[in-house]
């Protein structure tokens, strides 16, 4: 019979794509460290030698947006100048201004309302103890222990991506791995069937042993299969904040309502309300009630109820989805300013989101199970 594959593919916090979410973050929190109430949506671009920062930022804080983008480029590890990208001779334009008057009129702090249209969706299931689908947390993990592994091997460079294929069975159990994919940024020092060693022994074969796999039992793994990637970062392709939503969730595995992350204060949905449906998810299937599920929000301009709530259990929940709604809408304020209160958001937090990823982390405050006990009681269990 045909395999039942879903692959998830994942990006260190060098690749292109993340440095410049890195940046935008980076600029988010130095703006709520100094006034928790800032309204930020701030885009960044990079590219060979440059790197230009744009947004609207309405604030009290005093910020170099330069000397933030240059701290945050050199912390990744962007600091030779023969990378033709370093974090002390980039060209760094801003083009910032202020929040558009008819946008804030609607989420004020008198208003109160929802800093965008849109739907937001969030995702759990039992596949792994962070309650992730197998396939993207592979696919994290294997990225993040790279990321160590650049960060002590002056050989390596900080721009790599990871992929992994999980093979389910019919009933959507987890079967084995079929395929690993790493590439990564390298010295034209570190021979090729070195660093594939090193990849295989340092990197895949421990995230694998931790989720109960064996790479010998891994039908097919490929390691920098172009054999060269010494040309990279943004000087081998441009980066974009933003461009990388996929990797911000769930691997596809779970649906993603289009909008990105990174360099958005909480008073935008598109962030704040995808974290919180991801707190619900995950309570609820930490709760029994399902094993997997998926919430979705959905909000308008200017309103702070959500215009619609929906859960989706897959056919696997132990009462209806029309319950688990009803559970959440007695339980959770779902207004941004109640999603605000109840997450903290208004904190400093968001770099650490741009370079080890937003879910399955568990010391995100989206993250906690503290609502298990009061679904279990509403649903009688």
């Amino acid at each position: 019979m045909e395999k039942r594959l879903f692959t998830s593919e994942c990006v260190t916090c060098g690749h292109p794509d993340k440095v410049a979410d890195a940046i935008s973050d980076a600029i988010l929190d130095a703006c709520l460290a100094q006034d928790p109430g800032s309204r930020v949506a701030c885009e960044t671009m990079v590219t060979t030698n440059f790197c230009l920062i744009c947004g609207e930022i309405t604030t009290t804080a005093t910020v170099d947006y330069a000397a933030v983008a240059r701290e945050t480029i050199r912390s990744i590890g962007y600091t030779d100048p023969a990378d033709q990208f370093a974090a002390d001779t980039v060209e760094i334009l801003c083009r910032i201004h202020t929040q558009s008057a008819d946008i804030a009129m609607g989420t004020n702090d008198a208003v109160g309302g929802a800093g965008d249209q849109g739907m937001m969706f969030g995702g759990a299931c039992t596949q792994t103890p962070e309650l992730m689908p197998m396939p993207a947390a592979l696919s994290r993990a294997l990225s993040n222990r790279l990321t160590e592994c650049i960060a002590s091997n002056d050989l390596l460079r900080p721009d790599g991506k990871t992929q992994v294929s999980v093979e389910f069975d019919e009933q959507g159990n987890v079967v084995g791995i079929d395929t690993v994919v790493v590439s990564v940024m390298h010295s034209a020092d570190f021979e090729i069937g070195e660093l594939r060693r090193y990849i295989r022994e340092g990197v895949i074969a421990p995230v694998l042993e931790k989720y109960g796999f064996s790479i010998d039992n891994v039908a097919h793994i490929h390691i920098n299969p172009t054999g060269s990637f010494v040309i990279g970062g943004p000087n081998g392709d441009t980066g974009l904040t933003g461009r990388k939503i996929i990797v911000d969730t769930y691997g596809g595995y779970f649906s993603h309502g289009g909008g990105a992350f990174s360099g958005k204060d909480p008073t935008k949905v598109d962030r704040s309300a995808a974290y919180i449906a991801r707190y619900m998810a995950k309570n609820l299937v930490a709760a029994g009630l399902a094993t997997q599920v998926q919430v979705q929000l959905a909000y308008a301009i200017g309103v702070a109820e959500p215009v619609s709530v929906r859960v989706d259990s897959y056919g696997t929940g132990k009462v209806s989805d029309e319950a688990m709604t009803e559970y959440l809408r007695k339980t959770v304020d779902l207004t941004p300013a109640g999603i605000i209160r109840k997450l903290q958001l208004r904190r400093p937090i968001y770099s650490a989101t741009a370079r080890e990823g937003h879910f399955g982390v568990a010391d995100r405050s989206w993250e906690q199970t503290d609502l298990v006990d009061e679904l279990k009681k509403l649903a009688g269990i």
